[in-house]
């Protein structure tokens, strides 16, 4: 039964996931509310460590969460679920895309979907902001106003941002500098 579940929630995520990999924060935060198989912070976790190894973070992160909840066969199962809906709909769009791709309409939707792929990535860096760099329990359990700020990853952010401004390398020289920081000083 978790297998079927596995598939059927990774494969609602890779169906309604439109734009990239951080597209399904937004799912899979529903999914950790609705299931359990992982809290918020395990995903503020699984994003970090997508983000930084290899491959697509879609993918990555349904590995990870369908091994976590299912050792290997869970993994498997998850990434299943996330690619099959892709592999569908790209199979039927090259089919039809030939077909109809200088169309007005046609030409409008997909111009169309910009905005909602936008809103969709700007609502997952909104909520991985408000678990990293925010302690919101903390707040509502204090109603302390240094106890909201999380500011050891608060002052990292900034200096990432400020390096990243300053020296233009390659995003994974900073991404593997965190990760040092962030092992060095327990984040």
């Amino acid at each position: 039964m978790i297998y079927a579940r596995l598939f059927v929630e990774f494969f609602k995520a890779g169906l309604f996931a439109i734009g990239g990999g951080l597209a399904t924060i937004p799912f899979l935060q529903d999914i950790s509310e609705k299931t359990g198989w992982f809290s918020l912070r395990e995903l503020v976790d699984m994003i970090a460590i997508s983000e930084s190894t290899p491959g697509p973070i879609g993918i990555n992160m349904a590995t990870y969460a369908g091994y976590k909840t299912a050792k290997l066969a869970g993994a498997i199962i998850a990434v299943v679920g996330e690619v099959t809906p892709s592999i569908i709909i790209i199979v039927l769009i090259a089919y039809y895309y030939m077909r109809f791709s200088e169309q007005p309409l046609v030409k409008a939707g997909f111009y169309g979907v910009r905005p909602a792929v936008t809103g969709l990535i700007a609502a997952a860096g909104f909520e991985v902001a408000k678990i990293a760099l925010f302690n919101i329990e903390a707040y509502l359990k204090t109603h302390n106003l240094f106890a909201l700020f999380n500011l050891k990853s608060i002052a990292l952010f900034a200096i990432i941002v400020f390096l990243m401004n300053k020296y233009k390398k390659h995003p994974i020289y900073f991404l593997v500098g965190a990760a040092i920081i962030g092992i060095i000083f327990k984040f």
